[in-house]
């Protein structure tokens, strides 16, 4: 069974494990499946997650029930498993609610479904200097959804990928950015120039070494997705440099789980100011999710505002700072390489930092263009990908 249509959803859910029977009690319905497993769902639950035409508006698929307007006490008055496999349940009030098999067992909270859900989940690919660099082909990506996804996909996992057979055309990243979705403009631009200029506004734009770092961390929300494209690079120097910061901050959270805590703990003010705006943040240097996992790294010295901590503090966050720091000069962690024309990097921008070593203007010419997508939306291609 795979029926999209028959609930709130542009997702399909496979039949995984057939309903064999529904026990109704005080204050939930409890489902056995197939497998032996047993789900218990509560009445209030059921009721909220209702898929009918009532409930749920068919065209946007968007819930137009709000649970509050439900007695909170109600009670069905029968539950049972349908012909076609599908558990129904008849409440007091008249309403009558069908789930779908594949959906309900997708959504069962359990705790053996729980734990399987989140083994289930994408987990990031930690990568140290040895790291297979992915590397994907323009004329396939942009042709080729398979090759689409699968380039997406490692975006996603690894968080540094490598793209050949770009034309070398000022804007040509427009377009493989828009594979994505639409780009992000920010006080830089919808497309951004990477190259030495006398009235820099920004340490990129001049042939200064750019240490590690992770672009606009000024913003409450840094770009998930960076883009550079090479179209010229005849210049002596300005190798790429990468480092995988998850990796960095599970190596400091075994290594030295003090410091680690206090990045995570202690906020740091990120400033990026010009002639025309001035962008300032403050938040710790290593974000945690909700699961307790490193979910985003926030780093650039070079537009770092002065350390504003309590006197106990202050000794503690410059300790662990200059920890970080030093761990990411450290060989185990960098991959360094040279970017040629044609080419071009796709990062995870909160993830993975990168910097650029000096080079010499007056041996020749680079110019990189840049661009910037969020991560939302690149989870989203995925998932419609995948559909």
């Amino acid at each position: 069974m795979n029926t999209a249509a028959a609930f709130a959803d542009f997702r399909t859910y496979p039949l995984i494990s057939a309903l064999t029977a529904v026990h109704t009690l005080a204050d939930r319905i409890q489902v056995k499946w197939a497998d032996g497993r047993v789900s218990p769902f509560h009445h209030q639950w059921l009721r909220d997650n209702c898929p009918c035409p009532q409930c749920v508006y068919t065209v946007t698929r968007e819930q137009v029930l709000e649970i509050v307007d439900v007695a909170e006490h109600l009670m069905p008055e029968n539950a049972t498993v349908d012909a076609e496999g599908c558990l129904c349940v008849d409440w007091q009030d008249g309403h009558l609610s069908r789930f779908d098999p594949g959906w309900l067992r997708a959504h069962a909270y359990d705790d053996e479904s729980r734990a399987e859900r989140q083994a289930g989940k994408p987990k990031a690919r930690l990568w140290h200097s040895d790291l297979q660099l992915p590397v994907f082909e323009y004329q396939a990506l942009m042709e080729n959804n398979d090759a689409l996804l699968q380039w997406l996909l490692a975006v996603r996992d690894i968080g540094l990928t490598q793209v050949r057979g770009v034309p070398t055309e000022p804007g040509s990243l427009k377009l493989i950015a828009q594979r994505i979705s639409f780009i992000r403009e920010s006080n830089f631009g919808v497309l951004f120039n990477v190259q030495s200029k006398a009235d820099a506004d920004s340490n990129a734009y001049t042939a200064f070494n750019l240490p590690l770092h992770s672009d606009l961390p000024t913003r409450e929300l840094q770009p998930g997705l960076q883009f550079l494209h090479c179209l010229v690079n005849d210049a002596d120097g300005g190798e790429s440099i990468f480092v995988d910061g998850f990796a960095i901050a599970q190596a400091l959270r075994q290594e030295d789980p003090e410091a680690f805590q206090a990045l995570c703990e202690i906020p740091v003010e990120f400033r990026n100011k010009d002639r025309h705006s001035d962008y300032r943040c403050l938040a710790p240097i290593i974000a945690l999710d909700a699961f307790g996992q490193v979910s985003e790294i926030r780093m650039a010295n070079f537009l770092r505002g002065p350390f504003d901590a309590s006197v106990e503090q202050m000794p503690r966050l410059y300790r662990a700072y200059r920890r970080f720091i030093a761990m990411t000069r450290e060989p185990r962690f960098r991959v360094m390489t040279r970017l040629n024309p044609g080419e071009l990097w796709c990062f995870d921008n909160r993830r993975t930092l990168h910097a650029r070593n000096a080079f010499d203007p007056a041996t020749g010419a680079r110019h990189f263009q840049g661009c910037y997508v969020d991560r939302d939306e690149l989870l989203s291609r995925i998932l419609v990908l995948q559909r």
